[in-house]
């Protein structure tokens, strides 16, 4: 799974790619305020470009601008029908300094202020009003090994604009697949110097890299939608939500030989990063509603694998910590089933792609009632189920539970329940039949 350094980690775009790394940051993008502040429209071209002026005026020297993560992907896919959620740009810059820090802050909320409407008294609004109103996160770290730092501006729907400022980085990427950067520079300045408009003939030489290593074994990852890496152990806590973000949409693995031992450390980094239930809680949330916010039944899937990766592969807890993290998952897929029966319709999505045909027939949509108590069980233990070997392993119908006579309880198997049993009266369910939109 791992990759050598090579010299081939370098690749000039060709001119299709370059056509469609130009239209994306020609694209119109919107930055939603909060509250009673006004939307923002510009385009990534024009906010980089205007950013970078401004750091020159103020001796920030921009050693490069590059485009990197998901949307650098998408320019150098063959598919044409991939998406990307966020815009990521890096700057890198020199932030050995607080003062230099404090100038890159005030120039882009700075900048910001310049697209509101003219109708609003820009004088009344300072750098930390527009932080609030159009900040989604700022992360800043400064270690011996990294210095850097992210502002990321919000959209409704997902399409955040991260602005990351790089003087120095210790790993820039997680899997093969998002370790392109687009460099900016050549094509930034075609634009200063010429009006005339860009053909197969007459278009700037942009560079590509890729940090996993060589770039063509990057790019087949790409293509042929294979999960690799290398020093797994160095990836950071994030890494097991983007893994299991992969699988959901029919990633596999490159060596299925190593995927358990990779599962294994990201699953250890992920609680040593994230050590309560309530910071799990807010990550995990947080990284549905930015990868997930229109597509419940993805999110379903995606909750799905990362019980099972989180319940095979979990090493470093104690058993009640881990049964603590399984039931969060669990309860926050029963609250994706229940929006699910609450819409009374099936999702265009449940009806494409191979993984979620299989989805249909076992996911149970319930009508509930807004006081019912849900407990949840596991029907035995994860070493005797022989389905969760498989990567995509998400959730499968169990043969119907013994009723029991309880008060108002839902139960069964983990998720998808086989019975359920209201005060004074017992009531068996079958298997799981065709879908309805009623449940059953």
């Amino acid at each position: 799974m791992a990759s050598k350094e090579s010299n081939d980690r370098f690749q000039v775009l060709s001119y299709a790619q370059v056509e469609r790394l130009d239209q994306m940051l020609r694209e119109p993008v919107h930055l939603h305020g909060k509250g009673n502040f006004p939307t923002l429209d510009l385009t990534l071209l024009d906010l980089v470009d205007t950013l970078r002026q401004k750091f020159a005026s103020e001796d920030i020297l921009v050693r490069h601008l590059r485009l990197n993560g998901g949307a650098a992907s998408y320019v150098l896919c063959s598919d044409e029908s991939k998406v990307y959620n966020d815009l990521d740009v890096i700057f890198n810059v020199d932030l050995s300094t607080e003062e230099n820090s404090q100038k890159v802050r005030e120039i882009v909320f700075g900048t910001l202020l310049e697209y509101l409407p003219a109708n609003v008294n820009k004088n009344r609004i300072g750098p930390g009003t527009m932080q609030e109103a159009y900040v989604e996160k700022m992360v800043r770290i400064c270690t011996a090994k990294d210095r850097w730092s992210l502002i990321s501006l919000s959209n409704n729907k997902g399409k955040n604009i991260e602005l990351k400022f790089v003087d120095k980085m210790r790993r820039q990427f997680e899997f093969s697949v998002d370790s392109f950067q687009i460099i900016l520079d050549s094509l930034l300045f075609f634009h200063k110097v010429t009006d005339i408009p860009m053909n197969e003939h007459f278009y700037p030489t942009v560079i590509g890299e890729s940090v996993f290593g060589d770039f063509l074994e990057a790019l087949h990852h790409l293509n042929n939608k294979l999960i690799a890496t290398r020093n797994p152990e160095e990836i950071r806590g994030g890494g097991l939500l983007k893994y299991c973000n992969l699988l959901v949409r029919d990633y596999s693995p490159a060596c299925g030989r190593e995927i358990k031992q990779l599962e294994k450390y990201m699953c250890s980094r992920f609680f040593i990063d994230f050590t309560e239930l309530p910071q799990q809680r807010q990550k995990l949330e947080s990284y549905l509603v930015s990868h997930f916010a229109s597509d419940e039944v993805a999110k379903y899937e995606y909750l799905m694998i990362l019980r099972r990766v989180v319940d095979s592969s979990t090493v470093c807890l104690m058993g009640h910590e881990r049964r603590q993290t399984l039931q969060l998952i669990s309860e926050l897929a029963q609250q994706v089933q229940r929006n699910l029966a609450f819409q009374r319709a099936i999702p265009h999505s449940v009806l494409t792609g191979p993984f979620r045909q299989n989805f249909v027939p076992y996911m149970q949509y319930i009508p509930v009632e807004y006081d019912a108590y849900y407990h949840f069980q596991q029907p035995y233990p994860a070493h005797q189920d022989p389905e969760r070997s498989s990567p995509n392993f998400y959730h499968h119908g169990l043969p119907p539970a013994a009723p029991v006579k309880a008060a108002r309880t839902f139960g069964g198997d983990s998720m998808g329940g086989r019975r359920i049993v209201r005060t004074g009266k017992t009531k068996s369910t079958p298997p799981p039949g065709p879908w309805s939109p009623t449940g059953w």
